[in-house]
């Protein structure tokens, strides 16, 4: 029995359909795929591509996009410490969720504290949650500047912005470490070996 610290204490219920169970009737084994960089790096657009890709094959996935999901149910969020520790605690809660469906969960957030991507790891089991580090330099990623953040960044509009006003803290040991200048198309064929496996289906 878990406890809350207010209210009523938590049960955890167990059901008889489960996580394995999920995963044989899609044929797949159940991931998730955690892609983390600076604001700018190509988390989203691997992502994308990652997921057409693995719909193509006919595997079921979904991506959890940081701006998407600040849009919803964490659009009550900041960007201070604190803020973005929820942030990725609330991400990587709904990412267990579906990775219990048997889902293989693609989750594209900047996720910008060693921390806090390490509290994400642990939910999962060993194998079961891949790091991924796309990794373009400052340089590149304000170049780029897709969303006009770096510009406004650094007009003094976002005190809170990764790269410029709050530190990125580089991954320590990431399961891939993938060039966000590099063709999409080939760092998808190096995600794809660590989604599948040899005993899908």
């Amino acid at each position: 029995m878990e406890s809350t610290g207010a209210g009523d204490p938590v049960n955890q219920q167990t059901f008889a359909v489960d996580r394995a169970a999920r995963s044989r009737l899609k044929g797949q084994v159940a991931r998730v795929v955690w892609l983390t960089g600076l604001p700018g790096a190509g988390k989203s657009t691997i992502a994308d591509a990652l997921d057409e890709h693995l719909h193509h094959l006919g595997l079921h996935s979904y991506v959890l996009d940081g701006d998407n999901v600040r849009g919803g149910l964490n659009k009550d969020l900041g960007f201070s410490p604190g803020d973005r520790a929820e942030n990725v605690r609330r991400v990587a809660e709904v990412a267990r969720l579906m990775f219990d469906a048997g889902l293989v969960v693609i989750v594209a957030l900047v996720s910008p504290f060693q921390d806090d991507r390490a509290l994400a790891r642990g939910l999962f089991d060993v194998g079961d949650f891949v790091e991924v580090w796309v990794d373009t330099p400052l340089a590149e990623c304000a170049r780029r500047d897709p969303k006009g953040l770096y510009a406004r960044a650094n007009a003094g509009a976002l005190p809170d912005m990764t790269g410029v006003g709050q530190v990125y803290e580089e991954p320590r040991r990431p399961d891939l470490v993938v060039a966000g200048t590099g063709a999409v198309r080939e760092i998808v064929h190096r995600l794809v070996p660590l989604v599948l496996s040899a005993d899908r289906g």
